[in-house]
């Protein structure tokens, strides 16, 4: 009579240890596949919002202003110039389909109804401001420190949209030179305001968007597709979603601030390291591959933690030509 055959327990044993083995090499390639398709949609949605901007460009004839800084969200009844207190991200939104958010509040200016509005609009994220290695696009916890945006009811202990995108302050030290901006409507009448577009100003900002920036294509000496408009912000790891990163505990629609608005100073992009909240002012990404940025012609570049210092800088100021290219040959 034929005996059945079967595995023995070692066999079984050794079945499984080579499974595993094969599963333990194949992990990394599987990962690292997710990371290349997240990489692609960080970049994706550099591509969106520099597009926004040109078409903001077209629109207005200038890239997106400032705002009037971090006290302040944007404003409907405001247009689009340096009288609108609202930063980049709220300005582009026409442009990216999302006409309904920007124009919340139309209509209502300086009654209670707009002030909610404003404090409405700040609870309503938006993908495209996300990038997917880093966080989901849901609303996340406020800093301790934030006010009274525009005046309206005070978003401490709210949840608020949040964006891991910046856009170029040029290469000063500091992301907000101009602070908080003036403390209500009637204030800013009597405000005084630095000079932050004179290259010859103390408070001079180089970069494409700033404190009620009107920066023209035209202005741009090194050429539009040499300048550094979007990027990656850096982070903390470990704040990604607690508000308690120094650049990151805002609103996504704030004016001038260091959520929203960085600078080439640091002579290089830098990757978000844990424990590390001295990037709160620089360009960087959670991608191992470098960061990923969009030029002033809306072209989209990946530019590596260790590029050369001085080009990186020059990269971000609109009238410097000493230094070549932060993209060369791609």
């Amino acid at each position: 009579m034929k005996k059945r055959a079967a595995f023995t327990l070692v066999e079984l044993l050794v079945v499984i240890a080579i499974i595993g083995i094969l599963i333990g090499l194949l992990l990394p390639a599987i990962n690292a596949a997710r990371e290349a398709g997240r990489r692609m949609q960080c970049r994706n949605n550099l591509k969106q919002l520099g597009l926004a901007c040109l078409a903001h460009i077209d629109a207005q004839g200038f890239y997106p202003t400032g705002g009037w800084g971090w006290d302040w969200v944007g404003d409907p009844n405001r247009g689009y110039t340096d009288a609108q207190p609202g930063g980049w991200t709220y300005n582009i939104l026409p442009f990216m389909e999302y006409g309904s958010l920007h124009d919340r509040g139309l209509g209502m200016s300086g009654s209670p109804e707009q002030m909610q509005a404003a404090t409405e609009m700040t609870q309503t994220p938006i993908p495209t401001f996300h990038c997917p290695t880093r966080r989901a696009a849901i609303l996340y916890p406020l800093g301790s420190n934030f006010g009274q945006p525009n005046n309206s009811t005070p978003l401490e202990g709210l949840l608020v949209s949040r964006c891991d995108y910046a856009i170029s302050a040029g290469s000063d030290s500091s992301s907000e030179p101009g602070g908080g901006g003036p403390g209500s409507y009637q204030a800013e009448r009597t405000y005084t305001w630095k000079d932050y577009s004179s290259p010859t100003s103390p408070d001079y900002q180089g970069g494409l968007s700033f404190m009620r920036s009107m920066v023209t294509p035209a202005q741009v000496d090194r050429g539009t597709a040499h300048i550094i408009m979007l990027g990656e912000k850096c982070m903390d790891p470990e704040h990604y979603t607690d508000g308690g990163d120094s650049g990151d505990n805002e609103t996504l629609y704030v004016g001038q601030d260091n959520d929203t608005y960085r600078t080439t100073n640091s002579g290089q992009p830098q990757q978000d390291v844990i424990g590390d909240d001295a990037g709160y002012a620089v360009f960087g990404s959670a991608h191992a591959a470098g960061c990923n940025f969009a030029a002033g012609d809306g072209s989209i570049h990946t530019i590596s933690y260790d590029i050369e210092s001085s080009i990186y800088q020059a990269s971000g100021v609109k009238n410097s030509l000493a230094q070549g290219s932060a993209w060369p040959d791609d």
